[in-house]
């Protein structure tokens, strides 16, 4: 309390509270309400429609589409890459005994996912796009309705009619 007593200190408390507190009131009433806040340190884009959505004279949603193709190949070839660390960093552990049994359930979820990426990006090229990709999961599933999931075997028996 001998703060109070003093005229300077006094004059000091007093010229800051009447520089701080337009300052604080704008930014606890004004900025801070309006900020967006995110959970995360990136940006969280929202999804725009695929590119079965969109028309074919529409440039700008095919643009946006093939932005979001880019984004979510961008998201799974990290995912990848953490899936394929972990099962190195289990093998890497203890360098006296083997991890394979250790991290067989490891390896199996890295290749599964390893799987579903090349059946989604595989062979599109190193400068992928939506369409291509959209082409190729219509093949895929053409291939699938004639002749069995992929890597089955199972072929179908044609029966050949006879000509008359």
């Amino acid at each position: 309390m001998e703060n109070s007593r003093n005229p300077f200190l006094r004059f000091m408390n007093s010229l800051y509270y009447v520089l701080d507190a337009p300052v604080t009131f704008f930014r606890e009433k004004i900025i801070e309400p309006n900020q967006k806040k995110y959970p995360y340190y990136h940006q969280k884009f929202r999804r725009v429609p695929t590119i079965d959505e969109c028309y074919t004279d529409d440039y700008v949603c095919r643009y946006e589409a093939n932005q979001q193709f880019l984004r979510d190949k961008d998201v799974e070839n990290e995912i990848l890459s953490i899936l394929r660390q972990r099962y190195e960093h289990c093998n890497n552990e203890d360098p006296n005994q083997r991890g394979e049994e250790k991290c067989e359930s490891m390896y199996e979820y890295y290749k599964d996912a390893a799987a579903a990426w090349f059946a989604k990006y595989g062979d599109l090229g190193p400068k992928p796009h939506v369409v291509h990709a959209f082409m190729k999961q219509k093949h895929r599933m053409v291939w699938e309705r004639r002749h069995g999931p992929v890597g089955s075997g199972y072929k179908p028996e044609y029966k050949i009619k006879p000509d008359d």
